[in-house]
């Protein structure tokens, strides 16, 4: 399962967030396990921000000699898709420390010119979250046709697919049959055999990444793709790098701020992640968040006379669906395909669902098919949007990148099944229904072949210019705690709070969402002080 994307449909920003899952989701993730985390006193809360992690440094604001080639390269523009798309391709060094021109990295970059007359602002970076979405595709199918028309008519929007992703030199781990079984694995093992399955294909996961990914392996870090960033912008001739991230995208936002605040300019940093916390407090978190999610869905859900789980209570919705699910785990359901919808299948194609509360129509009615009809189709289609994985059975990299980057990022939740089986009170009591599975699901990275290259940190960026956090209420995937948590160290953040459902808050959150990131962007002005929009 999991968490960690957005649907490739939907408009709102993302791709995923944070969990270490079995399908290799990301580095962080988190709530707070807090019901709704409506916001209380701001400032009370932001200033408890700040953890005991060790505060990031910024780099040296002069380009160090040895790296000059690299901010010193021309872009060789060519159009792309239609004659409205320029592509070009950026080297970066695969390694950063020790620069060598054999070894660098090509990445992909896409850009949208200003439409408007005159000269734009700039230009203005967009990442979709992950990580392990791809920035290219978002400028070119999202962005480019909704994002405001001011804003496209004042900017050149910019997708760079991070190293390691979707165009640029991405990652592999599995074939597409080693992936449906991957993702068809019991993550909620009952006894000692298929705990073994379970850490079989999580050994062969790692193996496989390191065997058809070689030396990347060790270079896919937050930090390596923050530093191509800013190589981009000095490319692209900007002082300054604009930029809006989602999701996974304010965690790569926020360390580029960190590490160059001087150059940090209008940063929207959208369904904010705590650059602070663990890897366990991140999956644990984050099991709260969808717990949260669910309780929304379900609170609709039984209140309709057609509703599959019921039509009691929030609570008795959750125990419907947690016997489903064993229901699946012991019998699999049909699907008009090869493949069987599992109790891991089913369970993705519900977290799927919790991104964005307009698709809870679609969850209604797959569970309505599944538990009434015994057909598991609807539900296996939302769990293979959620894997990126084509009608002719292929899989996009995104998980393979998203577990790769994760991993690298932060040191393991777990190492042991010993070390899960000890944490499952405290996961299965933050989320009843899904806590068990994510506790499973974060043991990922605990059989990665790669030792990690980063750690928690505080970030306060001081000296950069003001940074608009935005956080959502009820967000499955970022809980609000975080949003909250980030504004509260970044020394200039100003916290934007969405009073709602979904993941992410710009171009879904309604008028005062946008309107207040729109005058950010085009003007410059932040809010004076934080602000909410219901």
């Amino acid at each position: 399962m999991h968490t960690r994307r957005l649907p490739s449909t939907a408009l709102a920003l993302l791709a995923t967030s944070v969990l270490l899952t079995m399908s290799g989701c990301s580095s962080g993730s988190g709530g707070s396990g807090e019901p709704e985390g409506a916001p209380s006193s701001a400032s009370s809360d932001r200033a408890a921000g700040r953890t005991d992690a060790p505060s990031l440094k910024p780099l040296p604001a002069a380009v160090p000699g040895n790296l000059k080639r690299y901010y010193e390269q021309k872009l060789s523009w060519r159009d792309c898709g239609d004659d409205a798309f320029q592509c070009a391709r950026m080297k970066a060094p695969l390694d950063y420390r020790n620069p060598d021109p054999d070894e660098d990295v090509e990445l992909a970059v896409a850009r949208k010119k200003a439409s408007g007359k005159g000269k734009p602002i700039g230009s203005l970076l967009v990442n979709p979250g992950g990580p392990g979405g791809s920035a290219v595709d978002y400028v070119q199918q999202a962005a480019a046709v909704g994002y405001p028309p001011q804003v496209r008519r004042s900017y050149d929007l910019v997708g760079l697919d991070p190293r390691g992703v979707a165009r640029s030199e991405p990652v592999r781990c599995l074939t597409d049959k080693q992936m449906d079984a991957f993702t068809q694995t019991d993550q909620t093992p009952d006894d000692q055999s298929e705990t073994a399955e379970l850490i079989s294909e999580y050994k062969k996961f790692a193996a496989g990444c390191e065997k058809r990914s070689g030396e990347l392996l060790g270079h896919l870090s937050t930090v390596d793709a923050a530093r191509d960033m800013d190589v981009l912008r000095a490319l692209l001739g900007d002082k300054k790098l604009n930029y809006v991230g989602a999701s996974y995208g304010t965690y790569l936002g926020a360390y580029y701020a960190g590490l160059y605040p001087q150059r940090s300019g209008r940063l929207v940093l959208d369904g904010a992640m705590d650059p602070s916390l663990t890897m366990l407090r991140l999956n644990r978190d984050q099991t709260g968040g969808f717990e949260t999610a669910f309780n929304e869905f379900a609170k609709d859900c039984v209140g309709r006379s057609d509703c599959p789980l019921g039509t009691k209570s929030t609570e008795d919705a959750g125990r419907r669906l947690s016997a489903f699910f064993k229901k699946t785990d012991s019998k699999p359901l049909p699907t008009g395909e090869k493949r069987k919808l599992t109790e891991s299948l089913a369970t993705t194609g519900v977290i799927r669902a919790m991104y964005d509360e307009s698709a809870w129509p679609q969850l209604r009615a797959a569970l309505t098919t599944a538990m009434e009809d015994g057909d598991g189709a609807d539900l296996l289609a939302l769990a293979d949007d959620y894997y990126e994985r084509g009608p002719d059975g292929r899989y996009g990299n995104i998980m393979f990148a998203n577990a790769a980057v994760n991993c690298l990022d932060l040191p393991p939740a777990f190492s042991s099944p010993a070390e899960v089986k000890k944490a499952l009170p405290s996961f299965e009591k933050t989320s009843p229904v899904f806590g068990r599975g994510f506790a499973w699901a974060a043991l990922n990275c605990g059989y990665w072949s790669e030792k990690p290259t980063g750690r928690p940190h505080n970030i306060d960026a001081r000296g950069a210019d003001p940074i608009l956090v935005i956080g959502t209420t009820r967000d499955p995937a970022t809980p609000y705690a975080w949003a909250q948590a980030l504004a509260g160290q970044l020394d200039s953040a100003r916290l934007l709070t969405y009073e709602g459902d979904g993941h992410t808050a710009y171009l879904r959150g309604g008028a005062c969402i946008n309107d207040t990131v729109d005058r950010y962007l085009l003007k410059g002005e932040a809010p004076k002080e934080d602000k909410t929009c219901k």
